[in-house]
């Protein structure tokens, strides 16, 4: 399993168009971006290729990397930066299947299945599959597992991805409190990619500040709908994963942590 990070910010990315914050400038002045989020996998022997999330960067995305197009794609959740990148399947599939929860979200009246079908029913190519949470389905030839994480309003999922004894495990967008059934199945992996939007340290900034800290009181949570940095990592440890990479960065980094040791930038490569 080949694992491609083609985007690993938030929602706007680093750098941030027409931001001249000093994470962004440093960012230019290396070279590397973070755009919005999306995953690719890739079996190596077979070439079989799923996407896991449609980054609004989808077409620089798959130019940069040179990596071939998904046979199937998987959607975590409704948001901008995980979801509207899909349509730029126009022209470039005869058919993409694109596997949702089948969960009716209680905030949209609709599960997140729904939502693909109804945004992108003009789009004759795309089939929408919906697909219950905790039940493993077959997708691209990779065994794929839905698991409800906590992302307030709305509903959103990590995903799980098995193929030939190797595991990815996405926490999707999520706090530190994730249910411990959805725990129990994303144990062991090889690759963890956990969100962590920025640094515990910023928690006080947040209108609600942080929260589900740890024994020394670091904030495990930003506000409501995110990890920090340090929750996320110590998600890894919980899950007993070999390699955890900090994902879903924003640019609000202090410029002297936005590039540690831990954090994704895209075009990181993994062989599972």
């Amino acid at each position: 399993m080949r694992v491609t990070l083609l985007g690993t910010g938030d929602t706007t990315g680093t750098p941030t168009p027409g931001c001249d914050c000093a994470t962004c400038q440093a960012a230019r002045d290396r070279g590397v971006e973070r755009t919005r989020f999306a995953v690719h996998v890739e079996d190596e022997a077979s070439g079989d290729a799923l996407l896991l999330d449609f980054s609004p960067d989808f077409r620089t995305q798959f130019l940069r990397e040179d990596v071939p197009l998904p046979d199937a794609g998987v959607v975590s959740h409704i948001h901008f930066d995980h979801l509207d990148g899909l349509g730029n399947s126009y022209r470039l599939f005869d058919e993409l299947p694109v596997y949702a929860a089948d969960e009716t979200d209680p905030k949209t009246g609709e599960s997140v299945a729904e939502t693909v079908a109804r945004k992108y029913d003009y789009l004759d190519n795309v089939d929408p599959r919906a697909v219950t949470p905790h039940e493993t389905f077959e997708a691209a030839g990779f065994d794929v597992t839905l698991v409800p994480v906590d992302h307030p309003p709305l509903l959103c999922y990590g995903v799980v991805v098995e193929r030939g004894g190797a595991k990815l495990v996405l926490s999707g967008d999520t706090t530190y409190d994730i249910p411990d059934e959805s725990l129990a199945a994303m144990r062991d992996p090889d690759l963890l990619l956990a969100d962590g939007i920025v640094p515990a340290h910023l928690a006080d900034h947040h209108p609600v500040g942080g929260r589900h800290e740890d024994g020394d009181g670091v904030a495990r949570t930003f506000g409501t709908k995110h990890m920090t940095k340090e929750g996320a990592l110590a998600l890894g440890d919980e899950l007993d994963a070999d390699e955890t990479r900090v994902v879903h960065v924003s640019h609000f980094y202090p410029a002297d942590e936005a590039f540690d040791d831990a954090l994704a930038v895209d075009g990181e490569t993994f062989t599972l």
